[in-house]
């Protein structure tokens, strides 16, 4: 089992909001590409947030993945995104790959898949 499974979504949460604020990019922005990628709602989120859950519990209790997922495409941490086998691996480097396209600049809509 990969380490970033039991690694806490707040902590990484917090890593992500620091990576896209020095960008100048928003948590609200974090928020929605997280919202969108898992189906959480704002409250929901917050509360992931704010508990002490792994990611994989936060994958784990995501209401729905995100239809057009499948359109996340290109390379994260060495691998393409596409081609990880392992469902929740892929799912952990999905999020990393929008939180990436929101740090560089991407559109909204380009992230989003629209």
């Amino acid at each position: 089992m990969s380490k970033v499974f039991k690694m806490r979504f707040a902590l990484i949460y917090d890593l992500y909001l620091k990576k896209v604020e020095r960008k100048n990019r928003s948590k609200a922005e974090l928020n929605q590409i997280i919202e969108w990628l898992t189906g959480y709602d704002a409250v929901a989120l917050q509360k992931q947030i704010d508990s002490d859950h792994s990611m994989e519990i936060f994958f784990t209790q995501a209401p729905a993945l995100n239809e057009n997922v499948t359109l996340i495409k290109g390379v994260i941490c060495g691998y393409r995104v596409e081609e990880i086998e392992d469902p929740l691996l892929q799912k952990i480097r999905y999020l990393d790959k929008l939180v990436d396209e929101l740090a560089k600049g991407k559109k909204m809509e380009k992230i989003l898949r629209q």
